[in-house]
């Protein structure tokens, strides 16, 4: 989105320089309830460039501290406190209501420059550290503008209009969820499928992501209500934390730079609203390519497997077309023959019949 030099270097946190940030302060009670926030400008020094794996197999206890880690005094100790209050924030939000949900992408794996397989890029303790503080920060940066009274762009996922055939899932699976829709209630279903089925919790988890349906940007004025995000079970959520690659952060983190100087906003609400709606459009876009990418790549993986049977489950059904996913490779299809019948969250035998790399195109047939 930005020049080079500013996206991987001067909006960067570099390891040992000082950057010019954003703070948001947070306080953090022990049973996860956030005591007191503020935001502020100030300069930071970054002490170590660390790895998600590595982190997280470090805090899993699989493996010893990354050398950074142990070179850096306080290091360990900052980590570990980070880690069991991200642990208390997360607590925090599934008890109000924030959903489980454990959805796999695909990660290509290259082997001398050829693709040689597409494997699922999971969830760690590292990732759900960072995802963690992301969202408390999210949190306090829309009630900070809120409190200034200025208008933001908010993140809003909203009460989902195919509920009904979330229940439907749900009675497939022998559980039951209300009529109207609670986050509460399906998330107490995810916990209890999760338990008792944890090898197919991605695939409950995948088909109930594309049942909630698609995020998108609103905007707030002060005084007026806030639709908030459903999966997360947040009344107060904007994007803010990645203005060096996100377009939504940067208006937030402009408007955050104006209510710190008690200068009127950068953008009238004309303009706002407008930007509000090329950003869901283009994150739309954004979307699409990369799912694009996604299935040429498996299109390619696949070609000399035609004919090859596949255990698969259904992610989406609609009068548009029926498509599965099979696990290994991780790949999603479409489903040209015997969709009859089948719902989101069924499982089905499948043949491979056909793939176009330069469309993206994977043909399954039920067996």
């Amino acid at each position: 989105m930005l020049p080079e030099q500013l996206s991987t270097d001067l909006t960067s946190l570099g390891e040992g320089v000082d950057r010019e940030a954003v703070v948001v302060e947070i306080v953090v009670q022990k049973d996860g309830g956030i005591a007191g926030s503020d935001v502020y400008r100030a300069v930071v020094r970054n002490h170590a460039k660390l790895a998600y794996s590595s982190v997280a197999a470090w805090l899993e206890g699989t493996a010893a501290a990354p050398p950074r880690v142990a070179a850096v005094s306080g290091m360990e100790e900052q980590l570990r406190l980070q880690d069991g209050v991200a642990e208390q924030l997360r607590h925090r939000r599934f008890e109000d209501g924030a959903l489980t949900l454990e959805t796999l992408e695909a990660r290509a794996v290259f082997d001398d420059g050829v693709l040689s397989d597409l494997v699922p890029d999971g969830r760690n303790r590292a990732k759900d550290l960072i995802e963690d503080f992301m969202i408390a920060a999210n949190g306090v940066t829309a009630r900070y503008l809120e409190g200034k009274k200025f208008p933001s762009l908010r993140r809003v996922l909203r009460s989902p209009e195919r509920w009904a055939q979330i229940v439907t899932l749900a009675e497939s699976l022998g559980e039951r969820l209300p009529a109207e829709p609670s986050n509460r209630a399906l998330e107490e279903l995810l916990l209890k499928r999760r338990d008792a089925d944890p090898t197919r919790f991605a695939d409950l988890s995948l088909s109930v992501v594309k049942l909630l349906g698609r995020g998108e940007y609103d905007l707030d004025l002060p005084g007026q209500p806030i639709e908030g995000h459903f999966g997360l079970a947040l009344r107060d959520y904007t994007h803010s934390t990645a203005p060096n690659r996100r377009f939504p952060d940067l208006i937030t983190q402009r408007l955050l730079k104006a209510a710190m100087t008690d200068s009127s906003p950068p953008y009238t609400v004309a303009e706002l609203r407008a930007l509000a709606v090329q950003c869901t459009e283009q994150e739309d876009h954004a979307t699409k390519v990369e799912r694009r990418v996604r299935k040429s790549a498996a299109a390619l993986l696949l070609s000399s497997r035609i004919g090859q049977r596949f255990d698969a489950f259904v992610t989406g059904a609609s009068p548009k077309g029926t498509y599965v996913r099979i696990s290994r490779p991780a790949a999603e299809g479409r489903l040209v023959r015997g969709d009859h019948g089948l719902r989101v969250g069924d499982r089905v035998p499948v043949t491979l019949v056909h793939t176009d790399f330069e469309r993206g195109f994977v043909d399954f047939a039920r067996t």
